[in-house]
């Protein structure tokens, strides 16, 4: 996934369910650095990789002729 792509958040952890935001970075630490909607204003958050999910906000577009699926 591409860096300053908007996503979905899912976290069990953190009760967040298709959280909106946008994905800043991605650390070798081990965590998503997010821009998340929390009510009507926007903060920085960190993410733990293990146990998030990021869905990008847009479908891939299915009539790509490069698409590539790894088994």
């Amino acid at each position: 996934m591409e860096l300053h792509t908007e996503v979905l958040i899912h976290n069990e952890t953190l009760g967040v369910k298709g959280g909106k935001g946008v994905l800043l970075q991605i650390s070798q630490d081990g965590y998503y650095e997010v821009n998340c909607v929390f009510g009507e204003r926007v903060h920085r958050t960190l993410f733990p990789i293990f146990g998030t999910v990021l869905i990008s906000r847009e479908p891939e577009d299915s009539t790509r002729l490069d698409l590539e699926i790894e088994r």
